[in-house]
């Protein structure tokens, strides 16, 4: 692997991460960048600042999921943020874990794969859309920018196992998104403050059920 930059040394001392690790998610941020002017998978104006605006906003998710979860389940994954930055982490920190990607854009899709592929790790790419898929029961259950937190919890009834919690990552809108949802779930919400954006959270919701 070559010198680390900057902002990937403080990515892995942050995080407390490997060599190798750091090497797999070189890879994917390498894959990324080939990629994005083909099928537009992150915004052109963040590709600079990948490290923080990418790959920290999805590592810090992996330090709020409980001790010894077994399955990751990302929904919407896109350009596989958070999912594949899981995927990596896991590989060290976690190698039993199961972690998988849902994303309904077949070009996408192809990405994950061939992006798994080409950092060595191990994880499940369903190409299909949410709420077409037979329950998965996962532990965890995260999603990125996909939809309205009212909506998310609607995914999260359908494919969250009962005990297991979501991780959700809100911006500016958080507080107009919790009122909403409120009015038509009751739920355990805890509120983290982001590592990447001043103005943004992320929601870890435990139990929750319809009004």
């Amino acid at each position: 692997m070559s010198q680390l930059t900057a902002s990937q040394a403080n990515f892995a001392e942050i995080f407390d991460v490997s060599r190798e690790t750091m090497s797999r998610l070189e890879a994917y941020a390498a894959l990324l960048i080939k990629w994005n002017p083909k099928i537009n998978l992150v915004a052109k104006s963040t590709i600079r600042d990948i490290w923080h605006r990418h790959m920290a906003d999805s590592a810090q998710l992996w330090p709020l999921a409980p001790e010894g979860v077994k399955t990751w389940m990302d929904i919407g994954s896109g350009a596989g943020f958070p999912g594949l930055v899981i995927g990596a982490i896991a590989v060290e920190k976690a190698p039993d874990l199961r972690v998988t990607l849902v994303e309904s854009d077949r070009r996408k899709s192809v990405f994950l794969q061939s992006a798994a592929r080409e950092m060595g790790i191990s994880v499940d790419v369903i190409t299909q859309r949410i709420e077409k898929l037979e329950p998965k029961g996962a532990d965890v259950l995260s999603a990125r920018a996909l939809s309205s937190l009212t909506q998310l919890l609607e995914f999260a009834e359908q494919h969250r196992n009962p005990a297991g919690i979501c991780l959700f990552p809100k911006g500016t809108r958080v507080d107009s998104e919790l009122t909403e949802a409120s009015s038509c779930w009751h739920m355990a919400c805890e509120t983290f403050s982001s590592m990447t954006d001043p103005d943004a959270v992320i929601l870890r919701i435990g139990e929750f059920k319809r009004v």
